[in-house]
């Protein structure tokens, strides 16, 4: 009786109210147990991440398909939809309804497992990068530590997909691959340390957050340009772009891991590469360039007041929150599909490095170029010689150093280049 005596029920005016149902909503949520909204939001979350991801892989296939065509001086795609925007749509339900082909002599649970194990780690790091203040899906202390872990997990499904095929041009390009992996996260991860010791953290927002004062606090152009430089190179071998993009040599190894794949299967390694590509880019510009914050430092919306002029004129001060949120992600984006374009760009101007050639210029120069600048890092940490710490002055110093080591690196890269070449001419000539 008294839980009957207790129940109100809601007048028309309370039922047409959309208020009244999102605060019993609310309390709703809160009295489901822990484990519930947890869980919940854990379905959601991933469900962002995934669309997310997904739609960005989409939409960078049309884009280096137009980015090549311009570049090369073709027309690319412009059939299927207005100037071929529904292209790739087209290519995806053509890789779905196509036959998926195994072969008896084939390791079938694996040749599935492959591609999935390839793509999941991938689409996890969405959650971690920080694409403004609030739109982040987990902010680590150790963010940096658990996104490299992930990533080292891919290579498995590469190897996986080239011993389950059991072609051993598939093997061949499986290992290549994963010799390739291991070898570039050395001059990957020696050069993020960089950052982690100018800010002591690991946490991408904690990063960014120190370079929201503009262009000059940027640590890809005022503090550690050579680690931007170290980093960008290594996170292009890390998802095989051209010119490492030596697991997939065609001309050697008929398309190399991936060989004996089709269908679905197939596009799910190069939808796994593109995401690798977005999630590379945009952690480029979460450590070197101010992640979410504008050039002149902080948000428009914040700097001269325009949020607080557009909630004054609509009177709803909650969107404040969506408007500065919504220029963050802006700059996060426009700043990431520039590296993107970027590599785009060295697709289609650089040839393929040879296995000799692209193992030495990983061992031989940039993992030495990577101890120098951290050790340089190092230094300029010791003795505060940034802009952070010590004005102009000890920034004109650290930069000094930084050049000096710059042309020393090119000038070693160039006299590498020359014995390689000279090298092979002459065992050319004497064979």
């Amino acid at each position: 009786m008294n839980a009957t005596a207790s129940f109100e029920i809601p007048t028309l005016a309370q039922l047409l109210d959309p208020s009244f149902h999102l605060m019993k909503a609310i309390e709703l949520w809160h009295q489901l147990p822990d484990i519930v909204p947890i869980f919940l939001t854990g379905v959601v979350l991933f469900g962002m991440v995934a669309v997310m991801g997904q739609a960005a892989a989409v939409v960078m296939v049309l884009m280096e398909r137009k980015v090549l065509s311009w570049f090369t001086q073709r027309k690319g795609p412009n059939r299927v939809g207005p100037g071929g925007m529904f292209q790739t749509i087209a290519d995806g339900v053509k890789l779905l309804t196509k036959e998926d082909i195994m072969t008896p002599v084939m390791d079938k649970f694996l040749f599935t497992l492959a591609p999935a194990i390839f793509l999941f780690p991938v689409f996890a790091l969405y959650a971690i990068v920080p694409f403004s203040e609030s739109l982040i899906g987990v902010s680590l202390p150790l963010g940096l530590l658990v996104l490299f872990a992930l990533s080292s997990i891919s290579v498995i499904g590469l190897v996986l997909a080239g011993w389950a095929s059991n072609n051993k041009y598939s093997l061949l390009g499986g290992m290549r691959s994963a010799a390739q992996a291991i070898s570039y996260e050395v001059p990957l991860i020696l050069s993020v340390i960089g950052v982690v010791l100018f800010t002591g953290s690991g946490n991408l927002k904690t990063i960014i957050e120190a370079q929201s004062g503009g262009v000059l606090h940027w640590y890809g152009i005022m503090l550690t340009p050579l680690s931007f430089l170290l980093f960008y190179v290594a996170s292009i071998a890390e998802v095989n772009r051209v010119p490492f993009d030596l697991p997939e040599a065609e001309s050697e190894l008929v398309s190399g891991y991936n060989t004996e794949y089709s269908g679905m299967k197939f596009a799910t390694f190069f939808l796994a590469e593109y995401a690798g590509l977005f999630v590379l880019s945009a952690l480029t510009v979460a450590l070197f360039f101010g992640g979410y914050t504008s050039p002149f430092g902080g948000t428009f919306m914040q700097n001269y007041g325009v949020a607080d002029a557009i909630v004054q004129a609509v009177k709803l001060p909650a969107i404040k929150p969506l408007l500065v949120n919504g220029e963050q992600i802006f700059w996060m984006l426009s700043k990431t599909y520039i590296f993107i374009y970027i590599a785009m760009l060295l697709r289609g101007t650089l040839p393929r490095l040879k296995p000799d050639q692209l193992m030495g210029f990983c061992w031989k120069f940039l993992i030495p170029l990577s101890l120098i600048n951290l050790f340089m890092l190092g230094f300029a940490k010791q003795f505060s010689l940034s802009f952070l710490a010590d004005g102009f002055a000890g920034s004109w110093v650290y930069l000094a150093l930084a050049a000096l080591v710059g042309i020393g690196g090119v000038g070693g890269f160039c006299h590498f280049i020359d014995r390689q070449f000279k090298a092979q001419v002459a065992a050319r000539y004497h064979a």
